[in-house]
């Protein structure tokens, strides 16, 4: 990858029960997914790359070095934004006002965005007169964010900033955070172990455990490996990118293709025909067959060829590989199913999938 265009990052930091020590070339736009268990580094390695967290290594974003053996650009001198968990907002400021302090701070001729922008993007017009106490939790968050991006950030780094809402929060944010990855120009780092965020929200993922990075690339492509670290966890999942071509009233389903392949989905009346959507098949959904079946109930049936079998976490149990034209997939299946079937690679089968879940 050309630094010029891209990220460069390696750290090393050693606690008394924990070590950092990762190596990252990450993309200079779209959205970076940090995934992991709680505890694994994402945090102290967004901290590193704030230079909140002292390190040895190398920062270099888009071709401007911030850090390098011996010497390390300060904080407040990093072209950076850090939305918190906590927003973090003036209580005695309005919601105007809050947005107004990082942003007059800006000379007008070095501001990428502009306040109007920002508010549009969050959807802020009918907030700007409240205080932050008179707001959700949810709504609070907005605020944050657009705080930070009033800032005109190079690199806009966000620390599980949906950890501490409800789910109903966190559904009306998500809209707002899908808005601003189709309109942001610089790349965004997302802290995050919630699989179903990763897969709406970013384009590039890094999977860490124990200090350490076990795998990083392209979102479809890393998920759907199966020497990736959660590839055998029961929310193991592969993301597909696919486009809405049809509906079935009577039935209240939609069709979806990809490549040359379609599938059925629930209706959503949100969805039109030529509507991008990111689509989210869960391992443990996906299973195999040797033949083309249609006495049955499952109405998806994809032929597909296997590229890769792998035993599982848990004792009994395999992760296969599949691609179904140049769409990869990954089954989770009993060890006694791949021996009956005699599943190898290079196979010809057919998947069946039971369930999709509309992510994007």
């Amino acid at each position: 990858m050309n630094t010029a265009m891209g990220i460069e990052a390696r750290f090393q930091c050693r606690f008394e029960d924990f070590a950092l020590d990762v190596t990252l070339t990450l993309p200079g736009t779209g959205v970076t997914a940090l995934f992991g268990h709680s505890g694994c580094g994402k945090t102290t390695l967004l901290r590193c790359m704030a230079g909140l967290q002292p390190a040895q290594g190398r920062m270099v974003v888009n071709g401007e070095c911030w850090q390098e053996d011996d010497f390390s650009l300060p904080v407040h001198r990093r072209p950076l934004a850090y939305v918190f968990q906590d927003t973090g907002l003036f209580p005695h400021l309005s919601v105007a006002q809050n947005l107004h302090y990082g942003y007059r701070r800006i000379a007008s001729g070095a501001r990428q965005i502009d306040f109007d922008q920002a508010v549009r993007w969050l959807g802020l017009e009918r907030l700007l007169d409240r205080m932050p106490q008179k707001l959700s939790g949810g709504e609070r968050q907005r605020v944050a964010i657009a705080r930070a991006l009033l800032t005109s950030p190079r690199l806009l780094l966000m620390d599980e900033p949906l950890s501490a809402l409800d789910d109903a929060s966190k559904q009306d944010i998500l809209p707002y955070l899908e808005r601003l990855h189709d309109s942001l120009s610089i790349p965004v780092i997302y802290v995050s172990h919630a699989t179903g965020e990763v897969a709406r929200l970013a384009d590039h993922i890094v999977m860490m455990a124990a200090g350490k990075v076990t795998a990083q690339g392209p979102l479809q492509e890393t998920l759907a490996r199966t020497d990736q670290p959660f590839a055998g966890e029961d929310d193991a999942a592969v993301i597909v990118k696919a486009t809405i071509t049809g509906r079935d009233d009577r039935w209240h389903l939609c069709l979806a293709e990809f490549g040359d392949r379609q599938i059925w989905l629930r209706d959503d009346p949100r969805l039109s025909p030529g509507d991008p959507i990111r689509l989210q098949v869960l391992a443990r959904d996906v299973s195999i067959a040797l033949n083309r079946h249609r006495d049955q109930s499952i109405q998806n049936l994809l032929p597909a060829r296997v590229e890769e079998i792998r035993q599982g976490r848990q004792p009994g149990t395999a992760i296969v590989r599949l691609v179904s034209g140049d769409t990869p997939f990954l089954s989770q299946l009993t060890s006694r199913a791949v021996e009956q079937l005699a599943l190898s690679p290079g196979m010809a089968v057919w998947l069946q999938i039971k369930s999709v879940a509309i992510v994007g």
